[in-house]
């Protein structure tokens, strides 16, 4: 009787013993994440990535997280990939933004993100226009005013081809009186590549989000002429404030591999949106400059498409896309 109780007891304590110790575990959402990141290290996609696959770990959604860099074709090339290496991975991501939505509707490439699974819209992301420091280009007068005298003088660069680098490239000169099929742009694959042509002073004008390029600003190797946004960012004037009436904003987010369940779906959402509620993520979005622009699902698949028109238009009338 008494070895029996001795036995219950046991029984009863090594239960609670492995109750509490579940209790005390972070509950993984998944062991390990892939993102696939279409762009070479030093951008900002690459930046939108480590950025997210981080929070992810700190918000105890993932024990683990790589990173695959495959630059080329406004993020194209890595989607293709991506869609055939990683159908029915529940536990892949990949970084989508703007410049993907243009490079798609510019290149129409075989694969595009109907391909795959729309997981969550992420932030917005100021751009900015800056030249190297010796630069004798002083203001966004300055530059319009060379825009017009030769437009091919002008060297822009930027995201790939029909990015939305390319497309304020476009704008601005079209909002300058420039026929924007003039415009002399310079396609990068990575946001390391670009910020070196543009500090070494192998193009004109340099295009990105604030964040990639403001340690470069701050550091007084790359002078800011305008950001994009309705308000200044950085103390940086606005392109409207200075009679160019161009206001855009890049946005990032990410997809799933296509194939995986509607329950392995709702997965990956909720562990990128608890990631957002992260002080992790929330220390991100500060440092960066970056505004919240959480959308999930469905939703963030029809802002897709909404945009695949309308930038598909714009690129249209650039004369960058058929």
């Amino acid at each position: 009787m008494r070895r029996t109780y001795f036995r219950f007891a046991h029984a009863v304590m090594a239960s609670a013993t492995l109750a509490a110790a579940a209790v005390a575990a972070p509950a993984f959402a998944m062991d390990n994440v892939k993102v696939m990141i279409g762009a070479n290290p030093g951008g900002g996609f690459d930046q939108t990535g480590r950025s997210l696959g981080a929070a992810m770990v700190a918000a105890g959604q993932a024990k683990a997280v790589s990173y695959d860099n495959k630059g080329g074709a406004g993020g194209t090339i890595a989607l293709t990939q991506f869609v055939n290496t990683d159908k029915g991975n529940p536990n892949a991501l990949m970084v989508v933004g703007a410049v993907m939505v243009g490079a798609i509707e510019t290149n129409k490439p075989p694969v595009t993100l109907k391909n795959a699974t729309p997981i969550a819209r992420l932030f917005a992301d100021t751009m900015v226009i800056t030249v190297p420091a010796s630069s004798p280009i002083k203001s966004i007068k300055d530059l319009t005013t060379q825009l017009k005298a030769n437009p091919g003088s002008v060297s822009w660069g930027g995201g790939s081809k029909g990015s939305i680098d390319h497309i304020l490239a476009g704008l601005v000169a079209k909002e300058s009186g420039v026929d924007p099929k003039k415009v002399n742009y310079v396609p990068f694959q990575g946001g390391g590549e670009a910020s070196a042509s543009i500090m070494g002073g192998h193009v004109t004008v340099g295009i990105a989000g604030v964040s990639e390029f403001l340690p470069f600003i701050k550091s007084g190797k790359m002078r800011a002429l305008a950001v994009t946004s309705k308000d200044r960012v950085a103390d940086i004037p606005t392109l409207k404030e200075q009679g160019v009436n161009v206001e855009i904003y890049n946005w990032r987010g990410v997809y799933g591999a296509p194939g995986t369940t509607p329950e392995q779906r709702k997965a990956m959402i909720d562990a990128v949106v608890k990631a957002t509620e992260s002080k992790a993520w929330k220390d991100t979005l500060q440092k960066n400059d970056w505004t919240p622009f959480l959308l999930t699902g469905d939703e963030f698949g029809k802002f897709v498409d909404s945009e695949s028109t309308r930038l598909g238009a714009t690129l249209r009338e650039l004369g960058v896309a058929k």
